[in-house]
C-alpha cells in the first residue's frame, strides 16, 4: 500500500504557538481591539464569539466571558444568559454559513475535563456533519480543514 502526507503548513504557527505563553487569550485577544486578527467574530456586552485556533471542524467557535473566570459556578446569571444567547445565535450564523446537520455544545472545566485554557471558562459551539469524525483523527492525529480560518472568519462574520 502506498504511503500518502496529507501536508498542512499554514498550521505550524499555531502548533508552535500552543501553551507557549502564560497569557490568557480569553484576556488578550479581545484587549488587542484587533478583530479580523484575533478572529472574534462579534462582542457582546459581557461575552464575546471567537473561532477556535485549534478547531474540530470548520466553524468551530468559542463563547467567553471577557471577565477572567476558570468556574462555571463563579459567573453571575447574566453572563450565562448571554453566553447562551449567543451560543444560540451562533448555531444560527453557522447554519446559515455551513449548513451543518448536528451540533455539539459544551464546557471543559478542568484539565481532567479537557479543558485547553484552564483559567477562563468558555462554551464550545461545534458544527457537525455526518463522516467528519473520520479516521485520520484517530490513526493519523490529523484534522483535515477543507478552509483556513481567515475564510471561516469572512463567512461567520456578517451573521452576528
Amino acid at each position: 500500500m502506498a504511503s500518502h502526507r496529507i501536508w498542512a503548513p499554514w498550521r505550524l504557527r499555531y502548533v508552535k504557538g500552543a501553551n507557549k505563553s502564560d497569557d490568557c487569550i480569553f484576556c488578550s485577544k479581545p484587549a488587542e481591539q484587533a478583530d479580523r486578527e484575533a478572529l472574534i467574530v462579534h462582542r457582546g456586552e459581557r461575552c464575546f464569539v471567537i473561532l477556535n485556533l485549534f478547531p474540530y471542524t470548520n466553524g468551530h467557535l468559542l463563547v467567553a466571558p471577557f471577565e477572567h473566570l476558570g468556574r462555571f459556578q463563579e459567573i453571575e446569571p447574566e453572563v450565562t444568559a448571554e453566553m447562551t444567547a449567543l451560543a444560540q445565535r451562533a448555531m444560527t450564523v453557522l447554519e446559515d454559513a455551513y449548513e451543518p446537520e448536528g451540533f455539539n455544545v459544551g464546557l471543559n472545566q478542568g484539565r481532567v475535563a479537557g479543558a485547553g485554557v484552564e483559567g477562563h471558562i468558555h462554551l464550545h459551539v461545534v458544527p457537525r456533519w455526518a463522516g467528519d469524525s473520520n479516521y485520520m483523527p484517530v490513526l493519523a492525529d490529523t484534522r483535515v480543514m477543507p478552509q483556513s480560518l481567515e475564510e471561516s472568519y469572512d463567512a461567520l462574520l456578517g451573521g452576528f
